[in-house]
């Protein structure tokens, strides 16, 4: 049995029931999606918790009717009057946008009807494993002026142990919520009013996990022979306009004027690193060319869609484009998917899903080129022997892609790293090398992300360890702890031999209780807590309790310094 078939037919029992319960309930649409299935409905009074209880009885027992669901042809202008009568004025402005003819409907029980095009399992009884999650509004297609409808979750498996499982995912997700974690770890916090949706503060230790990750990725860009840029936050519309993503982008685009000339708060990097490669003539020698940024950007979000650090209004990306000749397109290819497991190595990551997308409805460049692109980008995941799916008609208005999206800890995809193939901004720019001969051709752009916005990288790590990050990473790897105040000094030369030795640490000398102050270090997942007391301070040890493991014993710090090298990997130093 298809599961998402399954799951739509529970989403289908679910307005049956509501129906049942609150007549003068509105439908809207009820979809199966990832993981389970919505439905949208306009009703007056808030649902509730306790109403969540109501549906799923009704439900079950409408289940346990074994109704058959009936599909029914009918004529549009048959449909337009069936849901008028029916007071469904969701369902008659969808009819409304069909196409002319015969429109499916399904029965169910006594009486419901719902416009649906299917499938559906053959009768009820066949939804075995199924549970009502949350309710969340939803604007009627997505839209802020629209009316705003409540929207209830659910989730249908084939069988209840799986539903089980998947219940007990949701709790520890709960748990793992970047949102909750980020601020309690004093990490981010994103919820500034006065400043506006969707915008993310880094507090110190946020920070400093940032500038950890962005070493990293510095670093390892040089060693591949990368070269570092940085573009203006602002550019001309004029700029965009070439680029095209003032016609095929500019819903996403912060647009504003000065001095009568229109400026575009960059949603993308990729025109400035033109900029850059136009600056002078490039010879064949030259390339390939790789600029890397770390490049700030803005994108127009709706306010319904912002989530945590996964949907932001500014965030930062690891951009690099990639000008090469075509006989170096192959190489260059497979050396950033090379690039990207070797990262996701790094930071923890094993299990990744791959897709190819392919050229979208509307586009800029020609289909030979799109081929030629689509071609390269495939034969380089055959060579590599890894498996992908297509997702056909997804790819960015100027070439098709690859996205390599790591799962985390709970199985759960995380979208990270894109690989683009674009012959058609170098044409729209002009761009050219002087090959062997002296004449001039069109070298080909590679757009690529490793981590993607660092911002969503930063939430999938956090919730991937559930803010209990590597030693490398960790913002603070020990906290000194004195038991009384005449160590204090002692503590603070622990502090400073540890600083020398390049280990993040922090000093806790509040008036708080031992135990207490163990605690907090438990609670911010500080890696090593460090007691110093009149004993470690005479025989010149520190006491050291590991994270997870409680209480390691009494070490000198030499001994201690060398321990947590040897535990951080080659790529952190």
């Amino acid at each position: 049995m298809d599961l998402d078939t399954l799951r739509h037919s529970c989403s289908h029992v679910m307005a049956e029931a509501v129906k049942q319960l609150w007549p003068e309930t509105k439908l809207a649409i009820g979809p199966a999606i990832e993981d389970g299935f919505y439905y949208d409905f306009d009703r007056t009074e808030p649902f509730t918790d306790d109403d969540l209880v109501r549906i799923e009885e009704k439900m079950r027992q409408i289940i346990a009717a074994d109704e058959p669901f009936v599909r029914q042809e009918i004529s549009k202008e048959e449909a337009l009057r069936l849901f008028s009568q029916l007071h469904e004025d969701y369902k008659v402005e969808l009819i409304g946008g069909l196409a002319d003819g015969t429109v499916s409907v399904y029965r169910t029980g006594n009486g419901f009807v719902d416009l649906c095009r299917g499938p559906h399992v053959a009768r009820t009884g066949e939804i075995r494993a199924f549970k009502l999650l949350s309710v969340a509004g939803a604007y009627w297609h997505g839209i802020e002026t629209n009316p705003m409808l409540q929207r209830i979750y659910g989730t249908c498996f084939l069988t209840r142990e799986e539903l089980e499982t998947h219940l007990k995912n949701i709790q520890e997700a709960k748990q793992r919520d970047h949102r909750k974690l980020g601020p309690s770890l004093e990490l981010f916090d994103i919820y500034h009013e006065s400043a506006g949706a969707g915008l993310v503060f880094y507090h110190p230790k946020g920070a400093l996990l940032r500038k950890i990750i962005e070493d990293y990725e510095k670093e390892q860009h040089l060693k591949r022979g990368y070269q570092m840029v940085i573009t203006p936050h602002i550019m001309q519309a004029e700029l965009w306009k070439t680029s095209g993503h003032y016609d095929y982008y500019k819903e996403n685009m912060y647009t504003f004027h000065i001095e009568d000339k229109e400026f575009v708060l960059k949603p993308m990097n990729c025109p400035g690193h033109i900029l850059i490669y136009q600056s002078k003539t490039r010879s064949y020698r030259d390339l390939p060319l790789r600029l890397f940024e770390l490049g700030t950007v803005y994108r127009h979000e709706k306010a319904g869609v912002l989530h945590g650090l996964l949907r932001v209004r500014g965030f930062t990306q690891d951009d690099a484009h990639i000008f090469c000749l075509p006989e170096q397109l192959d190489s260059e290819i497979g050396g950033i998917i090379d690039f990207v497991f070797d990262t996701m190595k790094a930071f923890g990551f094993e299990t990744v899903e791959i897709e190819l997308s392919t050229q979208p409805a509307k586009f800029i460049g020609s289909n030979d080129d799109w081929q030629r692109a689509t071609e390269a980008l495939e034969n380089a995941l055959k060579v590599k022997g890894l498996a992908y799916q297509v997702n056909a008609g997804d790819g960015a208005f100027y070439g098709p892609k690859i996205d390599i999206k790591l799962k985390d800890a709970l199985k759960r995809s995380w979208q990270c790293a894109t690989i683009q193939c674009d012959f058609a901004l170098p044409k729209r720019f002009n761009l050219s090398y002087v090959d062997s001969t002296g004449k001039e051709q069109q070298p080909i752009m590679l757009h690529r992300v490793l981590l993607g916005s660092l911002e969503r990288f930063i939430g999938a790590l956090v919730e991937h360890y559930k803010g209990d990050l590597p030693l490398w990473l960790a913002p603070v790897q020990a906290r000194i702890i004195p038991v009384k105040e005449t160590v204090h000094a002692y503590a603070r030369s622990v502090q400073q031999r540890l600083e020398a030795a390049l280990i993040r640490v922090e000093l806790d000398a509040r008036n708080e209780t031992l135990n207490k102050k163990i605690r907090q270090a438990e609670i911010e997942k500080v890696p090593y807590t460090i007691v110093v007391g009149e004993r470690e301070a005479k025989e010149e040890t520190i006491a050291v309790r590991k994270r997870g493991a409680g209480d390691t014993g009494a070490v000198r710090i030499d001994e201690f310094i060398k321990r947590v090298q040897s535990e951080l990997p080659a790529t952190a130093g």
